[in-house]
């Protein structure tokens, strides 16, 4: 009989056959062991030793290998190794601190040289394969103490997994339970020490239109109230306390402009008395005069470059572009906020009810009389005020002088989130059509499309005819007019086009789709037993209005009757109007609500969308007079 200890020895035996197969079903990969400790030594003294070993069963799972380590002057690695196994558990590799690749953390400028990262990149030959992966780092900034989250991600299962946070001189330890039902979380803690662990648990599988994994799967949230960042010591309780800290350790003389930076704005708005006019001046002049180089809160350390220098450079992250575009605000007399907000298409919230270092990325706010204004600054385009889909909907923190606030982003969503065509369409007697065509897109919708106006002719006449209209062969754009409003945060297109061949033409009749141009044929994926929560993210809403000039030689008889649906999901409405014998109207409404709506829900929903998309292939027949 084939054994694998008799093949070979080692301490600890990493062979694939050796995982449950109860945990490989359905896996792309398995965490076999992920192990953290954390020991807090003193309030700016801490060491975090990290332990994981992954099996890889296939390609799919290579997403969830990470060997790297950041550091930087804040920062320091003291261990550092990987070693790769393979499916037997003989080792294929391995790699010492030495043979790890060290570069800078962020490309494209000097501002944060300091901030670095070792890593390995390893090409997989075969599968599966296993990675045992070792760091211990000292830090003295213990205002981010690192969370857990026994569950990563789906399609990965947990054989074991564990944090242990030791606390020998009995700092106060705040911690947070998120999502714990029903996965078997051990928790063993004590008053001053933080110890919890998983075991066995199996793949979660993901399943479209849920909510976020972060809003489903299981983690951990741990602070102290007595930190340090970068050997400046804090204390607080709560969220106003910690960012009235913050506040002024972000000022530390970040804030600081020459006296002729600060005359030249002020030349710009002289004559100019209202605030929000002031800060559209400024903002245009922030984003003609710098660029965005990507760094992440937390990579580069928290604290912004100064002002000054970003000035002088011309560039920054999101940190020094928005304290550089607070500190222009501050020269002509307009109050505004340094925010630190979690970016992203996915829309997650800065706990409101646990203070400490969250977020990966910064924005300004700008008090209005209770209709706050907020300014991506990172971007050299977008319209002032708007944030769009990376930042909208969701809580973030603004630090002012007096403490912390927790606050909401605006959104964009349902009917906001709207979208606006009418067409003038003629039909021709041998099938083929040619259409004008107004869209106009506000919200997210606006966000989607904004980006058009940098398009290369060519790159835009593809995109019409292979993403937005690809389900008309035979489409040709004659003409494109763009307008991108800046002001109202609207996107117009005029366009001229042709589809030759468009309806079915016989003696007997003539055959067309009447959803010429916003066909929306989505139908959500079936689950014969659906596990998670249906979540809509946005919602939108559409409407479509088309004049329709028929071909010489044929003539209406009847139309459609009116269609109406209407669930809590949203509604759909389709009218037709005759004008006379040879014109007639089409009208479509269409509104899809955001909401979180439980898993029994999920099929009523499909069956909506079923429906919309039905309908949206409706033909409509005429005939010669």
């Amino acid at each position: 009989m084939f054994s694998i200890n008799a093949t070979f020895s080692q301490k600890e035996n990493y062979a694939s056959l050796l995982i449950p197969s109860a945990l490989k079903e359905d896996a792309n990969a398995v965490v076999r062991d992920n192990s953290i400790e954390i020991t807090i030594e003193d309030v700016d003294a801490m060491t975090v030793l990290k332990k994981e070993v992954i099996t890889v069963l296939n390609k799919l799972g290579d997403n969830y290998v990470s060997m790297s380590a950041h550091y930087d002057d804040d920062t320091k690695i003291t261990e550092l190794s990987a070693t790769i196994y393979d499916a037997f558990g003989r080792e294929i590799k391995k790699y010492k601190e030495r043979d790890f690749l060290d570069v800078s953390a962020v490309s494209g400028g000097t501002l944060y040289s300091d901030s670095r990262v070792k890593y390995v990149d390893h090409t997989p030959v075969s599968y599966p394969y296993t990675v045992v992966f070792e760091s211990e780092y000292k830090t003295s900034s213990t205002g981010f103490i690192p969370s857990w989250f026994p569950v990563e991600s789906y399609f990965l299962s947990i054989e074991k997994s564990s944090y242990k946070l030791l606390n020998p001189k009995h700092f106060t330890i705040r911690k947070k339970e998120k999502n714990f039902h029903p996965y078997p979380i051990e928790n063993t803690s004590t008053e001053f020490n933080v110890n919890y662990a998983i075991k066995n648990q199996k793949v979660v599988k993901y399943e479209n239109n849920a909510p976020l994994s972060i809003d489903i799967m299981p983690y951990l949230l741990v602070g102290v109230n007595q930190f340090a960042l970068k050997k400046i010591v804090g204390e607080a309780t709560n969220w106003s306390e910690f960012g009235k800290w913050r506040y002024d350790y972000l000022k530390n003389g970040k804030d600081e402009l020459s006296e002729a930076i600060k005359a030249k704005v002020r030349i710009l708005v002289q004559g100019v008395t209202d605030p929000i006019e002031k800060a559209k001046i400024v903002y245009a002049f922030m984003q003609n005069k710098t660029r965005y180089i990507s760094v992440q809160e937390g990579v580069g350390g928290w604290m912004p470059i100064p002002a000054n220098e970003v000035d002088k450079v011309g560039y920054g992250d999101c940190k020094g572009l928005t304290n550089y575009t607070k500190t222009l605000l501050d020269a002509v007399g307009v109050k505004s906020h340094y925010a630190v907000i979690w970016a992203g298409a996915e829309q997650r919230d800065v706990d409101k009810d646990f203070f400490g270092m969250q977020g990966n990325h910064v924005i300004l706010n700008i008090p209005n009389n209770g209709n706050d204004i907020w300014l991506e600054c990172t971007s050299q385009t977008i319209p002032f005020g708007f944030l769009g889909d990376f930042t909208d909907d969701r809580n973030v923190l603004v630090m002012t002088p007096e403490g912390g606030i927790v606050k909401r982003t605006p959104a964009y969503k349902n009917e906001t989130n709207l979208q606006e065509i009418k067409a003038t369409i003629l039909l021709e007697k041998n099938g083929s059509l040619s259409a004008s065509l107004n869209r106009v897109s506000n919200g997210i919708q606006y966000d989607d499309k904004s980006h058009y106006e940098r398009y290369t002719e060519e790159e835009l006449i593809k995109n019409y005819k292979s993403n937005v209209w690809d389900y008309n062969n035979n489409l040709e754009i004659t003409a494109v007019n763009l307008l991108n409003d800046k002001e109202k945060v609207v996107f117009k297109e005029d366009l001229k086009m042709t589809v030759k061949s468009y309806a079915s033409v016989n003696e007997q009749e003539y055959l067309f789709r009447v959803n010429v141009f916003d066909k929306n044929g989505f139908i959500p994926k079936r689950y014969r037993s659906r596990k998670l929560p249906l979540k809509i993210s946005r919602g939108y809403k559409d409407d479509t209005s088309y004049e329709f000039k028929l071909p010489e030689g044929y003539a209406l008889s009847t139309l459609p009757s009116e269609k109406v649906l209407s669930t809590q999901f949203g509604t759909y409405k389709v009218t037709f109007t005759k004008i006379d014998d040879t014109t007639f109207n089409y009208h479509k409404s269409m509104v899809i609500r955001a909401g979180v709506y439980p898993k029994e829900a999920y099929n009523d929903y499909r069956s909506f969308r079923k429906s919309i998309a039905k309908y949206e292939n409706l033909r409509i027949a005429i005939n010669q007079k």
